[in-house]
């Protein structure tokens, strides 16, 4: 697997190993010891697995106290994957990083804790799988809002008009969220 680093320090996106033929493909997208190796010492308590049509965008969500770190990636279908430094202490503090995560390109992106997370869907039918490092705590979560002109996050939305949860709608603001410290 290669490990690329993005502009803020922290998230990491994955290349794992693809081995394929005629007959389809094979890769592992978890192996303890090998992450290990690679730096990530990481222990998953929670898989979580989303299916989503289309324009639909999740996020931008977080919990303090009790931050998750996630592996996230795409089974079927494409998103727009995004990380948000929400670390108070950060030099990168209200920054974010974007990358397009596919079943196509089959990269895999750590988003550690302290960052807040958020997907818009790409295409019908898209299936994104992530591991998280911590439990869900529904008291600890927060939603930052997904539009929010302080963050401003690029979203690819062309000509959609993004599909929202009650929650992501209600989003917090930049400068009214709880930070990291």
């Amino acid at each position: 697997m290669i490990i690329n680093p993005v502009d803020i320090p922290g998230p990491l996106v994955i290349e794992p190993k693809v081995f394929g033929d005629e007959r389809g493909f094979f890769l592992e997208s978890w192996n303890e010891a090998r992450f290990k190796d690679a730096g990530l010492d990481l222990n998953f308590v929670q898989d979580n697995h989303s299916r989503s049509a289309k324009g639909v965008l999740r996020g931008v969500h977080f919990q303090n106290p009790n931050p998750q770190g996630k592996l996230v990636r795409v089974v079927a279908g494409a998103v727009w994957d995004v990380a948000v430094d929400l670390r108070a202490s950060s030099p990168y503090y209200g920054k974010w990083f974007g990358i397009e995560l596919s079943a196509a390109n089959k990269r895999m992106f750590w988003v550690p804790p302290g960052f807040g997370h958020g997907f818009l869907t790409l295409e019908d039918g898209t299936d994104f799988l992530y591991k998280c490092t911590s439990l869900y705590e529904p008291a600890s979560e927060q939603s930052l809002q997904w539009n929010d002109p302080t963050v401003g996050i690029d979203w690819p939305l062309g000509d959609m008009t993004p599909q929202l949860s009650q929650k992501d709608r209600e989003g917090t603001a930049f400068d009214q969220i709880k930070a990291y410290s």
